[in-house]
């Protein structure tokens, strides 16, 4: 379960591109990502929508932006946060009828240092109590105003995105409120 499914695309250490619950401040940042992540970074998901979920938002395919945070793994425990990621998120493996999400490599956005991004006018976030770790430094994979970066992001299953496409609530916007009342834990 700690490395990519047989027939997902070749793709190395990859970092993860989240935009629900596991954004810094969500309930599962705390439970799943705390001391297991490093170069946390505002980002954007280009050509994707967001949508309410019970709790927890959904990206689509799409033609907006959705905005979260890009981030990488503490070396050494990449194929354990996979592992954990893939099974809060209901991924099986690829086009698995089960899937509620389904895991795939797309290319994030990062703000340039005095451009727009996900938090606004080149800002970085901070990780809390960990010095060093707002702005990727050289070499960990996150580098400021990089440009577009390779990224594993959980997209909702085929199922889920015919059903908000025909009656979900879109977010306006693509930005995931945090402080929602909590819906247990979930999602991206």
């Amino acid at each position: 379960m700690g490395t990519p499914h047989p027939g997902s695309p070749p793709t190395g250490e990859l970092p993860f591109f989240v935009y629900g619950t596991l954004l810094p401040g969500e309930p599962n940042h705390e439970l799943f990502l705390r001391g297991r992540t490093t170069g946390e970074r505002p980002a954007v998901l280009p050509r994707a929508l967001l949508y309410d979920g019970p709790g927890y938002p959904y990206a689509i395919e799409g033609h907006g932006r959705v905005h979260g945070t890009l981030l990488t793994a503490v070396p050494g425990v990449y194929g354990e946060l996979l592992g954990l990621l893939d099974h809060l998120e209901e991924y099986l493996g690829p086009g698995h009828p089960r899937n509620l999400y389904e895991r795939v490599v797309r290319e994030v956005e990062l703000p340039g240092e005095s451009g727009e991004g996900a938090d606004g006018p080149g800002r970085d976030r901070a990780v809390e109590g960990r010095p060093g770790h707002g702005r990727a430094e050289e070499g960990e994979g996150i580098a400021a105003g990089a440009g577009p970066v390779r990224a594993w992001v959980y997209l909702a299953a085929a199922a889920v995105t015919r059903s908000l496409r025909t009656g979900g609530s879109l977010i306006d916007g693509g930005r995931w409120v945090t402080g929602r009342p909590p819906g247990g834990p979930r999602t991206p």
